[in-house]
C-alpha cells in the first residue's frame, strides 16, 4: 500500500493541505480525477488541496484500498466533524475598484508579478475579513483584530503575517493616500532558518549520475555560478560570454543586471550541449520550442536526487547555497560572493558565515584541556 503524508501549510496567503508522497502515475491520476482544485507547487515540490476537514473526508474515501493517509501534520482529525463553513462571499464593489487599483499600481512600478500576486491576493483575504467595514473607516485595532481573530487562530505562519503588513502598509498608502501606524502592530520574529547545503561529493555525485547533457549542464551552471532557477531559464545564447568566460544574468530579482564567472568545465558541457541540441533563442528551450518550463528543471534535480542517494531535505536552490558555502570554505571574500549572488544587502550574504564548516572544525572544545580519559 502506498503512503501518502498530509500537511498544513499557507500557500499564495490561503491555507492548503499539501500532499507528499513518491512519484506514482495511479496516485496522481486518482487525485486529479477526485479533486478538481488539485494544484502542483514547484516551489513546495507537491500537490495542494484545499484545507478544510471535507476535504480530509474525501481523501480518505478516495484512497482507502490504495493508501495510508497519514494526517497528523494537519490541526483537526477525521472524528472531529467541524461545522459546515459558510463559502467566501464575493468582495464589495469598493474593495474590488480598490483591489484593482492597488494591483495597477504596482504592475505601472513594474513590481515583480508574484510581488504583485502576493499582496493582492493578502489584502483580498483582509479586506473579506473586514467586509461590513468602510476602507476608509478601517484603522490599526482592526489590523490587531486580523492579527488575533484570524492569523494566530487559523494558526497561519509568522511569513503570511509579515506579508499581510506588508501589504496593508502599502495598499492604504496608495489607494487611500494615508499612513498607518504600522509600529503599534506587532510582527512576528524572524524565523532564522539556515540553509541546507551539499557537500563537494555529494554535488559530484549528483552532477555524475545525470547522464543526459542537457539536464546535466543546466544543473552544472546552477552551481558553477550561483544562479537562481529563473536566472537559468531566462539565459539566451548572448548571455555567455566565451572570450571573457563571464555570464552576463539579465533583469534578474530586483531589476538588476550582474555579470558571474563562467566556469572552464561548465563551458565545455555547453559546447558539447549546444552541438547536440542547437539551441535558438533561449539557452535552454522546451520540446515545442520557448523557455524551458520551472516544473521541469525541478524534476530534473529531483530524478537526479533520488539517483544520487542523497537524503538531504535539500532543492534546486540548495545548488546556490552550497557555491556560495564553497567559496567561502575556500577563501573568497564575503563581498565578493554577494555580487556574484545579486544580493542587496550583505546581511543577506552573512548566512553562509553559520553554514560554513570550515571554521568551526578548527575551533578546539575546551574539553580537550582536560584529562578525562586518565591518560598519562
Amino acid at each position: 500500500m502506498y503512503h501518502i503524508q498530509l500537511q498544513e501549510i499557507t500557500h499564495e496567503s490561503l491555507q492548503r493541505i499539501a500532499l507528499r508522497f513518491n512519484k506514482n502515475e495511479q496516485l496522481t491520476s486518482t487525485l486529479r480525477a477526485h479533486f478538481k482544485d488539485a494544484q502542483w507547487s514547484q516551489t513546495l515540490d507537491c500537490w495542494h488541496l484545499d484545507c478544510t476537514p471535507k476535504t480530509l473526508e474525501t481523501l480518505l474515501t478516495v484512497f482507502k484500498g490504495i493508501a495510508f493517509i497519514d494526517y497528523r501534520g494537519l490541526s483537526f482529525r477525521p472524528e472531529v466533524r467541524a461545522k459546515k463553513s459558510q463559502p467566501t462571499l464575493p468582495l464589495n464593489e469598493e474593495a474590488l475598484q480598490k483591489l484593482e487599483q492597488f494591483s495597477n499600481y504596482m504592475h505601472s512600478k513594474r513590481f515583480a508579478e508574484s510581488t504583485i500576486k502576493t499582496y493582492v491576493e493578502a489584502m483580498r483575504v483582509f479586506l473579506n475579513f473586514h467586509r461590513d467595514k468602510v476602507i476608509a473607516d478601517i484603522d490599526n485595532q482592526d489590523i490587531v483584530r486580523f492579527n488575533n481573530e484570524y492569523i494566530l487562530a487559523k494558526r497561519l505562519s509568522s511569513s503570511f503575517q509579515n506579508q499581510i503588513v506588508n501589504a496593508v502598509k502599502k495598499f492604504f498608502l496608495i489607494v487611500d493616500n494615508r499612513r498607518l501606524d504600522l509600529e503599534a502592530v506587532h510582527r512576528p520574529r524572524t524565523e532564522r532558518k539556515l540553509p541546507e547545503v551539499l557537500s563537494l561529493e555529494e554535488v559530484e555525485r549528483l552532477l555524475c549520475f545525470t547522464n543526459n547533457i542537457k539536464h546535466k549542464v543546466m544543473l552544472a551552471l546552477i552551481y558553477s555560478a550561483g544562479l537562481r532557477r529563473g536566472e537559468l531559464l531566462n539565459l539566451t545564447i548572448q548571455s555567455i560570454d566565451s572570450k571573457r568566460m563571464m555570464i552576463h544574468i539579465f533583469n534578474a530579482k530586483g531589476k538588476k543586471d550582474r555579470m558571474v564567472t563562467l566556469a572552464p568545465t561548465t563551458l565545455e558541457l555547453l559546447r558539447t550541449y549546444c552541438k547536440q541540441f542547437r539551441p535558438k533563442v533561449y539557452l535552454f528551450e522546451g520540446q515545442n520550442g520557448g523557455k524551458y518550463s520551472e516544473k521541469s528543471i525541478q524534476e530534473v534535480f529531483k530524478k537526479a536526487k533520488i539517483g544520487a542517494k542523497i537524503k538531504k531535505n535539500v532543492t534546486l536552490h540548495s545548488l546556490r547555497h552550497s557555491y556560495a558555502t564553497h567559496l567561502l570554505e575556500n577563501g573568497v571574500n564575503l563581498r565578493y560572493i554577494q555580487d556574484l549572488l545579486g544580493h542587496k544587502s550583505p546581511k543577506t550574504t552573512q548566512i553562509y558565515t553559520h553554514v560554513s564548516n570550515d571554521a568551526l572544525t578548527k575551533v578546539k572544545s575546551p574539553i580537550e584541556q582536560i584529562n578525562i580519559l586518565n591518560k598519562k
